[in-house]
């Protein structure tokens, strides 16, 4: 009559199979996080370096001294704004 009070190991086996599954998933979700965030640190780390060989690659070799490196479209000057939508080649193309 009082088994009710008594701890059922069928119970206690159902609660940890939930707990495992919700382990499982909250793993799968932080490896998904993981692979977002480490995708993220490599696309800001190229940008740095694309930034950087822009900011200090025309400053590195003194006007008429040296040969100037062939470009590809890559390396192309850009300079973003921090209006999203003001771009600028260059030279001013919204003044």
């Amino acid at each position: 009559m009082f088994n009710i009070f008594q701890p059922s190991r069928n119970g206690h086996l159902r609660r940890v199979m939930t707990l495992l599954e919700e382990a499982h998933m909250a793993r799968i979700e932080h490896q998904a996080a993981a692979e977002h965030h480490g995708a993220l640190a490599r696309m800001y780390a190229e940008r740095a370096k694309r930034l950087e060989r822009e900011l200090y690659g025309s400053s590195a070799l003194p006007s008429g001294e040296g040969a100037t490196p062939h470009k590809s479209a890559d390396d192309k000057q850009v300079v973003y704004a921090l209006d999203a939508n003001r771009r600028l080649d260059g030279q001013a193309k919204n003044s």
